[in-house]
């Protein structure tokens, strides 16, 4: 595939992003439901993925550069992650930090908006690599690259929705919410092509391996300490955790259909 067609594959894949803040911005009126079923969907797939797809993908790269104690370093890096983005909850002042239990019941209108760029900020974090990695796989042929491109595809949606539902819950803008969105999966093109212009002559299976693991912490982390306690502080407990179900189940089918 020339390099146009893997851009252009990966481009596709990233935009998926803006059709899940497309469903958000369209939907009359969203309520506590659905934003509690959006932010327990949105933590199921960063859960999904995070323990069945990033960090079995770490393992293996890393296995494969150095043996058994490639297990033990991906293990290190998942948990260097969590440590990671801990650490930066930390620092922020309470006053501003969503983690912080300041009320119980529907979230601040500051708590969503600011839960809302940061889920923007690590889902595109999340497809840096993801994007690189799309790309790779488009120079090596079509056969390989469409199935990934399309799964990726998928579980992009309901990424795009966790990231645009809050902030439109927050600011009333549909605008600002699918912009968000759509930036969100618009980091996988730029993963594409400063890999490619900058980090391919560097990027070997152990560095790649360090990144999938150290991810994969840090998507566990913003799931467990952000979304699913956000999702359950709307009141709509049940409805949280069907979402988390279905987030899974989602992105279970898109591996199982496509990879």
């Amino acid at each position: 595939m020339t390099f146009l067609g893997a851009f252009a594959l990966t481009l596709f894949a990233g935009a998926a992003t803006g059709i899940g803040g497309l469903i958000t911005v369209l939907k009359g009126n969203p309520g506590d439901r659905f934003l509690a079923g959006a932010l327990g969907l949105s933590a199921g797939v960063m859960l999904y993925v995070s323990f069945m797809e990033i960090l079995p993908e770490g393992i293996s790269q890393l296995e494969e550069a150095w043996g058994k104690a490639g297990v033990w370093a991906a293990v290190g890096a998942f948990f260097l992650g969590v440590l990671i983005i801990a650490g930066i909850d930390r620092l922020v002042p309470e006053e501003v930090n969503p983690h912080e239990p300041e009320m119980i019941g529907t979230p601040s209108s500051k708590r969503l908006l600011r839960m809302g760029v940061m889920t923007a900020l690590a889902i595109g974090i999340h497809n840096f690599p993801e994007g690189f990695a799309t790309f790779l796989s488009g120079l090596e042929g079509a056969t390989i690259a469409i199935p990934v491109a399309v799964a990726i595809g998928i579980h992009n949606i309901p990424e795009g929705i966790a990231v645009a539902a809050p902030i439109r819950q927050a600011t009333g803008s549909r605008r600002k919410a699918f912009t968000w969105a759509l930036i969100s999966g618009l980091s996988e093109p730029a993963g594409a092509l400063i890999g490619f212009l900058v980090l391919y002559p560097f990027i070997t299976p152990a560095t790649l391996g360090l990144c999938f693991a150290a991810i994969a912490g840090i998507m566990v982390f913003i799931s467990l300490d952000e979304l699913l306690p956000t999702a359950i502080a709307t009141g709509k407990h049940h409805v949280a955790v069907y979402g988390v179900i279905v987030g899974m189940a989602v992105m279970a089918l898109s591996l199982l259909l496509f990879l």
